[in-house]
């Protein structure tokens, strides 16, 4: 299997629901940021050894491909579960010439659980791209928190935005990733909605204003709104229901544990309670 390109969008294909809504969104976001394909697959961990069904999981004219050999759910062995993972990458590789796209498409075949293959990929990659169940021990939550990379969530079936809601709260994590926004070509082209939820002070609005003002500069097309109360899911819901907005970005646990501790986590609220694309930047974040 091929080595890490640096600077690529990696496809995490342990969702068997997921794997072509990933690998969309991995072509949308690869086409934007004009980035290389890594196509990551992690062994199952000895716990999770038993088979998972990829068959059927991506709509290709192909229909002799090898997935529909490894239907059994009973235990395999070493050897095949390699050449079940084999297939779903040559599967996925051929999904991807099928989109006629043009950027390097390569396997990343990991010996190790989902947890250890990002942490290889963590410092090189330019985004992270996951389905939102994963068949891993570690929640998705767990693997979000310890990313050093911006990570994109989808359900399936993906769809490409036109518009996203950035949730400002002028946090460090905000302001990094509002610093990164402004750089990324991945938001270029979209319509953002700059949303903070809080009160009407002046801080807050000119911290709002300021943040706004940079992403005009960046050549980003947005609006801004400051949304007075408390519950913030429930609010950054309702505006992306009611404004149409198909993308949600926010910060990663920007939180405080102890804040998490006693009210929740917002950030794991909104894994719960999105239906669209969802896309996360880490806490912590490590210069390359």
């Amino acid at each position: 299997m091929s080595q890490l390109k640096p600077d690529s969008v990696i496809a995490c294909l342990d969702c068997p629901n997921h794997v072509q809504a990933v690998l969309d969104a991995s072509l949308w976001a690869a086409a934007r940021l004009q980035a290389p394909i890594g196509l990551l697959h992690a062994a199952p961990s000895l716990s999770q050894k038993a088979a998972i069904d990829y068959s059927g999981c991506l709509n290709i004219d192909d229909e002799s491909h090898l997935l529909d050999t490894f239907t059994s759910h009973e235990q395999l062995s070493n050897a095949q579960l390699k050449m079940k993972a084999k297939a779903l990458l040559a599967d996925a590789e051929a999904y991807c010439e099928e989109q006629q796209h043009k950027r390097k498409v390569y396997a990343l075949h990991r010996h190790q659980s989902l947890i250890d293959s990002l942490d290889y990929v963590d410092n090189q990659s330019r985004l992270v791209v996951i389905g939102h169940h994963v068949t891993c021990k570690p929640s998705l939550s767990q693997l979000i928190r310890l990313s050093h990379c911006p990570i994109l969530v989808t359900h399936a079936p993906f769809v490409a935005p036109t518009q996203a809601l950035f949730a400002f709260d002028n946090r460090a994590c905000a302001q990094r990733m509002l610093n990164w926004l402004c750089k990324t070509p991945l938001v270029r082209a979209l319509t953002v909605h700059i949303v903070m939820v809080g009160k009407q002070t002046e801080e807050n609005i000119e911290s709002l204003r300021e943040a706004y003002a940079r992403l005009k500069q960046a050549g980003i097309a947005c609006k801004k709104t400051l949304i007075d109360g408390r519950d913030v899911t429930q609010i950054l819901s309702e505006y992306q229901k009611e404004h149409n907005i198909g993308l949600l970005m926010t910060g990663a646990f920007g939180q405080s544990r102890l804040f998490e501790l006693i009210q929740g986590s917002n950030t794991k609220k909104m894994l719960e309670a999105t239906k669209t694309p969802y896309l996360l930047f880490p806490k912590v974040t490590i210069d390359t």
